[in-house]
């Protein structure tokens, strides 16, 4: 039977998704706790591999299992015995060439900024907390610049973890949206709201690079202390160059907000 479950985790002490020798993450919870329930061993596979230290509110996974068991006895006992950082939302049956990373075709994530002087520690693992003036509708029209499919490698990073992960046996399939060669991606919708004491950045788009939302952050920051016009957006964009664009915004404001089949 293939199983597709809905995640929510705070990331806050893991080492991203992927699975890695001696650091706790996310996916290697998730198989230890199935394999404790049932007995199987299995590899699941998410829509894609958040970063350390970044958060979901709706991760999608996928595996196979032997095992019959009622949907949501799954759920429940995977809640009993997972960490209280990570939440099976919901469990679900689909058909068996159902995958989370290949089948993914949209994702959405959201970038939370934090703007008053004084950050509530039950927020700070939550938010970047940033209280510097800013402009925000400059940023606003920076967002809205990236719109539409571009080569994004001047807002990719390299990844320093390649060398201590478990080989990925997905990492190159054409598939799947966040490993396809090249760095050009469709952006469907990018967005900078205030919410309260939150600058909320949300972006839509059919795959995303490594730290490629956490570098648009820290670009549309510049942007907003004065450092940088809205519209070098297009000139940092069209220089494919990382040493163009602004510093990593830090993971903890990251959140993997949605995912679309």
């Amino acid at each position: 039977m293939n199983w597709k479950l809905a995640l929510a985790y705070d990331g806050t002490d893991f080492h991203g998704w992927q699975i890695q020798p001696s650091h706790p993450t996310i996916q290697g919870e998730l198989a230890a706790a199935i394999e404790r329930v049932t007995g199987e061993r299995v590899l699941p596979q998410g829509s894609g591999r958040t970063d350390a230290g970044v958060h979901a509110l709706a991760q999608i996974a996928s595996f196979d299992l032997n095992a019959p068991i009622p949907l949501e006895n799954l759920q429940r006992a995977l809640n009993r015995t997972l960490p209280a950082a990570i939440r099976v939302l919901s469990a679900e049956h689909v058909s068996p060439d159902f995958h989370a990373r290949h089948c993914a075709r949209v994702k959405t994530y959201e970038y939370r900024i934090f703007r008053a002087e004084i950050c509530p520690p039950w927020l700070a693992r939550y938010v970047y907390a940033l209280n510097w003036p800013l402009n925000i509708d400059s940023m606003q029209q920076a967002a809205a610049l990236i719109i539409g499919e571009h080569d994004f490698t001047s807002f990719a990073a390299t990844d320093p973890d390649l060398s201590t992960r478990a080989p990925d046996p997905d990492a190159s399939d054409p598939l799947d949206p966040d490993s396809r060669a090249g760095s050009i991606r469709t952006i469907y919708a990018s967005s900078i709201v205030k919410e309260g004491e939150l600058l909320v950045y949300r972006v839509r788009g059919n795959g995303f690079l490594h730290h490629m939302v956490r570098n648009l952050v820290g670009t549309f920051i510049d942007v907003g202390r004065g450092h940088i016009a809205p519209q070098d957006i297009t000139d940092i964009l069209a220089q494919r160059s990382r040493s163009a664009a602004g510093a990593t915004a830090p993971a903890r404001g990251l959140f993997l907000y949605s995912v679309e089949y």
